[in-house]
């Protein structure tokens, strides 16, 4: 058997018994956020410019104070079960292919493993004081200002790593000077204020989080995207995280598409995007990032343009923002908006792969 056979199987086995650990016990884990209660005492009622939410909060003001947030601890404790329990196994093991399904390793996937637990840890936290309304953010939680600057501190310290124990300093601009390879630019130590500004940037996309369904499908699409570049560019041990990482997201799909069952919350959000910088990174990837998570970029362009409007033309452009409560303000079934949405994600996301690797 080739190594590029072996590492096929990897990829495809450990994303499967992810999915299966995941669907194992995801039911116990609803049990158990149900008994806590772990939902809003009350539905958002104000924007994040102070105005009323008057059309978000006619079309979810019973699902918000019903359903438990939280649902993104399945995704980031069923990633650390594998990571771990394969890690496990290749070192008290003796059998050669049990060894080689280990893909834990300080080049591939140490620094998005770190970003997805500390990233997911913060965002649990803001969950919980969000479900016991406290904080002095609206409807409780850690404050815009607060989480912003942890998201930062993630990104230094990803940055730092990435510069100088990696030896990064270039990215990889596709389609450029040399066709089809790309161009390859030098950047230096900028390489750090890079890396915080796309993990903050892609921290922004979180807003994709507002349909039963909508976000899994979407990381889903991106993280499958990324495995075929980390895996087309000889990175086994991070092609393999990434398809752990949507392993698993296909799991919480069982559970979160309509009528869902918790939602993701920002322990799933905050782990996963910025889970998706790091990796973008690490696939030297960034610049198709936009078009791989090109929803996430339509739906804060969406956000912005319209507070842009508002402020300057006194008007709205659209019902109400994210994009996708627009269509359902329109009249859309939720399951349609999500689903038209994935299939958007998906192209986008064949597209970004197809470009990154042309060069």
């Amino acid at each position: 058997m080739s190594i590029v056979t072996f590492n096929i199987i990897k990829l495809f086995l450990l994303s499967g018994i992810s999915a299966v650990a995941a669907l194992f016990w995801a039911p116990a884990l609803i049990e158990l956020l149900k008994k806590f209660k772990f939902w809003k005492k009350e539905a958002r009622t104000k924007t994040i410019t102070g105005d009323e939410a008057e059309v978000i909060y006619s079309l979810h003001k019973d699902r918000e104070t019903s359903v438990p947030r939280g649902g993104g601890v399945l995704i980031w404790v069923s990633v650390l079960f594998v990571v771990f329990l394969f890690f496990a196994l290749a070192n008290f093991c003796d059998i050669w292919w049990v060894k080689k399904l280990n893909f834990l390793s300080r080049s591939e996937t140490w620094l998005p493993l770190f970003t997805l637990i500390a990233a997911s840890l913060v965002g649990l936290s803001d969950d919980i004081l969000q479900v016991c309304g406290k904080g002095k953010y609206i409807g409780g939680g850690i404050t815009f200002k607060r989480r912003l600057l942890m998201v930062i501190i993630i990104g230094l310290i990803g940055g730092f790593w990435f510069y100088y124990q990696l030896g990064w300093d270039t990215i990889h601009i596709p389609l450029l000077k040399n066709f089809p390879e790309g161009f390859v630019f030098p950047i230096g130590i900028w390489m750090i204020p890079l890396f915080v500004l796309v993990t903050v940037g892609s921290w922004a996309g979180g807003v994709i989080d507002g349909l039963d369904g909508l976000a899994g499908g979407v990381f889903a699409s991106i993280f499958g995207a990324f495995a075929i570049i980390a895996f087309a560019q000889g990175k086994a041990d991070l092609a393999t995280f990434c398809a752990v990482i949507a392993g698993t997201l296909f799991a919480f799909l069982w559970f979160n598409i309509p009528p869902a069952r918790f939602y993701m919350g920002e322990t799933g959000i905050l782990g996963l995007t910025t889970t998706m910088a790091v990796v973008a990174f690490l696939t030297d990837s960034v610049v198709v990032l936009p078009i791989i998570a090109g929803l996430l970029v339509i739906e804060v362009g969406s956000m912005i343009l319209q507070l842009l409007s508002k402020k300057f033309r006194h008007k709205k452009i659209w019902l109400a923002t994210p994009i996708h409560h627009h269509f359902e303000a329109r009249g859309w079934p939720a399951h349609q908006v999500t689903m038209r949405f994935w299939i958007i994600s998906v192209v986008l996301a064949i597209l970004g792969v197809a470009m990154r690797l042309l060069g």
